[in-house]
């Protein structure tokens, strides 16, 4: 089986997956990383099968990635994955994207927690004794996230989006990636003809739940760099589901 403390998965791109630029969606990416840990967790015996016969999960608690580029149509990629630490409460897991011919595309780092999906509260993973044993000593060179804010909406431009029944999932909440996808939304097709997405920031700070209505707020007054919010009112208050981060350069044409 190899060296357990790192993994690796190859994939194609197909036509069917990608953008209307013939390139990986930053959705479908999110996806992928969530799939290749999932396998890498399932090798190590912490996977969903176990840890649900204590009624647990591992639940997604933050995302940054950094992109040069994405895979295209019709080429294989693959997604090289590994543990850099952990806390009490938090693992860390970094990921590496790289192109048919071994090109670095880009990284991720991610936070992972295990929730008691009873209480829905979190777990502590010190006594996961494999995690101490398999830490991989690999450099992931983009800056860790960054401290999202509040976007107030009086300075924000604000839609709304009620999640449904397609974007639930095992754990009777909005899929982490679904988020993504209302996220990316908030801008048009030509938008992205235009730019692409050179950083994305996602912290999930409580879940959204399908038949909701949510406010999405976008505050672009650096048109480079946007700030994004997904909240709704609960006993009139706005209560934070999530914040993110848009990083856009231009495209070369």
């Amino acid at each position: 089986m190899g060296d357990l403390k790192f993994y690796k998965h190859e994939f194609f791109l197909t036509a069917g997956e990608c953008t209307p630029q013939k390139e990986m969606p930053l959705p479908l990416l999110v996806s992928r990383l969530i799939e290749v840990a999932t396998e890498h967790a399932n090798i190590w015996g912490v996977g969903y099968a176990n840890l649900i016969e204590d009624n647990q999960a591992w639940v997604l608690s933050r995302v940054t990635i950094e992109m040069e580029d994405f895979p295209r149509v019709n080429e294989h990629y693959t997604i090289q994955t590994w543990v850099e630490g952990y806390t009490r409460f938090y693992s860390q897991r970094n990921f590496e994207f790289l192109d048919e011919h071994g090109k670095v595309l880009g990284y991720a780092r991610t936070i992972w927690l295990v929730i008691d999906l009873s209480a829905r509260e979190m777990m502590d993973i010190s006594k996961f004794s494999y995690i101490i044993s398999n830490i991989y000593d690999k450099e992931c060179p983009i800056e860790p996230q960054s401290r999202l804010r509040t976007v107030e909406h009086d300075n924000a431009r604000v839609a709304k989006h009620t999640f449904q029944y397609s974007e639930t999932d095992i754990n009777r909440h909005v899929n982490s990636v679904r988020y993504v996808e209302q996220l990316l939304n908030q801008w048009s097709i030509e938008h992205y003809e235009r730019n692409r997405v050179k950083r994305f920031e996602i912290a999930y700070m409580k879940e959204c739940l399908g038949g909701l209505t949510y406010d999405i707020a976008v505050n672009e007054e650096d048109v480079t760099d946007a700030k994004l919010e997904i909240s709704h009112m609960v006993d009139g208050k706005q209560e934070v589901n999530c914040r993110a981060r848009f990083i856009f350069e231009e495209r070369k044409q």
